[in-house]
């Protein structure tokens, strides 16, 4: 069951109140679930339940997408705001300090709070940062096309598409190397969240002069890669390991850039290791 919560950001400009949606599963340690630009905490709903039996799983939408606004006047959709955002929302849910995991800007941001040293430990499935110059345009550009395609389709053409196994493939092959594995109502209700990312462009824009280069000492930490990830390639993942040379990173396979729905069993596996 979905829950909303509010939490105070400092700004230059004074606090400055933020909402998330989220929700709210299991027992045990916490781990926190971050999303990619575009999508919702529902990517994440095919591995819950199997996290769920050891761990205290919240799902969240980030400021300006699913159910959750965008960021208030004052605030801006970059790193350092995020930061600040996510540690306050664990303040506002009295969670200390969870194990964290994200995908594409999730794992980016999910980094980010373990360079700070705000999380137990990381797992991050193709993240963000990672890039050249030539491959953080493609992806920006693909990204776009994206969400150009999902705010341009009427309604009824996507409901449609999504009822066949070859329509779900137009839809998201980019994103998931199985797309028919998605259910109709899932590939329906992520491209209105694509439709709608209030923050869509304002985080694409934060995200151009972004590269991940510091280690991330004294936390454990995954890199995950889908071996077919169409969007952040992963011979990135090689760049992940080289700068965090601690790092255990996985291979995917069989999996696109989202890989929970493409193999839930096995990136389940690979979080709850990576949290242990």
């Amino acid at each position: 069951m979905s829950a909303t919560v509010s939490c105070t950001v400092p700004s230059a400009h004074g606090p400055r109140t933020v909402t998330f949606s989220y929700a709210r599963e299991g027992s045990g340690e916490p781990l926190l679930l971050l999303h990619g630009i575009g999508h919702h905490r529902q990517a994440w709903d095919p591995v819950v339940h199997l996290l769920a039996a050891e761990r205290d799983v919240i799902s969240v939408d980030l400021p300006g997408f699913g159910a959750s606004p965008a960021l208030p006047e004052g605030l801006r959709h970059d790193l350092p705001t995020m930061n600040a955002a996510l540690a306050a929302l664990c303040t506002a849910l009295d969670i200390d300090r969870p194990h964290v995991a994200g995908n594409s800007l999730g794992g980016l941001l999910a980094l980010e709070l373990g360079r700070e040293q705000r999380v137990r430990s990381v797992t991050a499935l193709s993240p963000a940062g990672f890039w050249s110059q030539a491959e953080r345009r493609y992806a920006f550009v693909v990204l776009r096309a994206m969400r150009t395609i999902a705010r341009r389709t009427p309604l009824p053409v996507v409901e449609r598409l999504a009822r066949t196994a070859a329509g779900r493939t137009v839809l998201t092959s980019t994103v998931y190397a199985r797309p028919g594995r998605r259910s109709p109502e899932a590939v329906v209700a992520e491209t209105l969240a694509l439709a709608g990312a209030a923050g869509f462009e304002e985080t694409l824009r934060a995200g151009i002069g972004v590269r991940f280069t510091d280690d991330v000492p004294g936390i454990p930490v995954t890199v995950a890669w889908g071996a077919q990830d169409r969007l952040l390639v992963r011979r990135q993942g090689v760049r992940a390991k080289q700068i965090i040379p601690r790092a255990r990173l996985v291979r995917l396979p069989g999996c696109g850039h989202v890989p929970m729905s493409d193999d839930p069993a096995l990136v389940a596996r690979v979080l709850l290791d990576g949290s242990r």
